[in-house]
């Protein structure tokens, strides 16, 4: 049985699992650095427990027809937007330490980057990612096909113009250039 397509724009929803995981994700950070095994009980009983709050609740993320955009972040805000023409690829990551919290990233290669930055933009936390994926896949499919048909039917036409254009072209130098050799 085919499911329904999900009206757009989709936003995702997110896990509020990630709201622990983030505290802790950081807590091991400051375990294994010097300053920060000073600063931990503060981060963990409080800090923490607010900066994880406060940046679960400005997490937003929605696909429309032609794009993805994800927003986050709690003093430096970071909106992104992704044509899904220039995705090439969407990675699905589960670890060990992401599927004990019920979680995991998906990571997005996009067209015209470079190596160093192979990955444009990760999510962490979508519930039900694995189908929020396959919709930006399919989403993406569809709106190249359609581009390539659209290509294809507009293409021969304007080769056919672009060719009759450069003949006139000629024809006009040509004319100007018997102009200039009679006497």
């Amino acid at each position: 049985m085919v499911s329904p397509e999900p009206a757009l724009p989709l936003k995702a929803s997110f896990n509020p699992i990630i709201r622990t995981y983030l505290l802790l994700y950081v807590s091991f950070f400051l375990l294994i650095s010097i300053v920060g095994i000073l600063l931990l009980p503060f981060w963990l009983l409080g800090v923490g427990q607010w900066w994880s709050q406060h940046y679960f609740n400005n997490l937003e993320c929605e696909l429309s027809e032609r794009s993805l955009r994800f927003k986050k972040g709690i003093l430096v805000q970071v909106e992104k937007t992704i044509p899904l023409e220039n995705i090439q690829d969407v990675t699905f990551v589960a670890g060990p330490i992401l599927r004990y919290f019920d979680l995991c990233i998906l990571k997005f290669e996009t067209a015209g980057q470079s190596q160093h930055q192979a990955n444009d933009m990760e999510l962490i936390g979508i519930i039900d990612a694995q189908a929020f994926r396959t919709h930006i896949i399919e989403l993406r499919q569809k709106l190249m096909s359609a581009k390539t048909t659209h290509q294809h039917a507009t293409t021969g036409q304007d080769v056919l113009i672009d060719i009759r254009d450069t003949l006139r072209d000629i024809k006009q130098l040509l004319q100007t250039q018997q102009n200039a050799n009679r006497p």
